[in-house]
């Protein structure tokens, strides 16, 4: 099932690059868009060390060349060091992107922002649910290949926190840390 996965996020990029003109006139730098990525993460702490996958739509809106607003759905799916213990996060982040032109086509940002999340954890025979807020902070470049499609490449880092009294102090953390890299495209109307 990776597999697939894995060749439907390189089949889709591929055709996107292939298909888009190499470079386009200058293009209005502000407006709404539309993002997709693909990436990995590796959850740091204790019993959730764990590296997997993830998959990320985002809304945005790009104010100028160095200010835009985004509005994130991410799916982190299920992680955890053993069947002891897994957790299963899914979270919605607001971020402001900070980004610095380098030449016309290509640019380098920071992100930060707040992340609202879902965290499902079992751990030994006991569940419970973590709705909660967090900061994030990342950064990224992107490559602009025509007039509205952008290809970027971006790490970020996120820590979502649980309460360690819920399980008869056998967790012995109060949460994970994600690093994460992703690849995606975006799309401004």
């Amino acid at each position: 099932m990776k597999t697939r996965t894995h060749l439907m996020c390189a089949t889709i990029l591929s055709a996107s690059v292939a298909s888009a003109p190499a470079l386009a006139d200058k293009r209005n730098d502000s407006g709404l868009y539309l993002g997709g990525s693909y990436g990995w993460f590796k959850a740091h702490g204790g019993e959730f060390e764990d590296n997997n996958d993830f998959f990320a739509g985002t809304l945005g809106y790009q104010f100028n060349d160095w200010f835009a607003a985004e509005a994130e759905y991410l799916d982190f799916s299920e992680f955890g060091e053993d069947d002891e213990v897994n957790g299963d996060l899914k979270g919605l982040g607001i971020a402001a992107r900070a980004r610095l032109p380098l030449t016309e086509t290509f640019g380098i940002y920071g992100r930060a922002g707040v992340f609202a999340y879902s965290l499902d954890v079992d751990a030994f025979e006991q569940s419970e649910t973590y709705d909660e807020l967090s900061p994030f902070v990342g950064a990224g470049a992107d490559f602009r290949i025509s007039d509205q499609l952008t290809a970027f490449a971006e790490y970020n880092r996120y820590n979502v926190e649980i309460d360690e009294e819920d399980f008869n102090g056998q967790v012995t953390n109060d949460g994970p840390d994600f690093d994460t890299a992703r690849v995606g495209m975006r799309f401004q109307f």
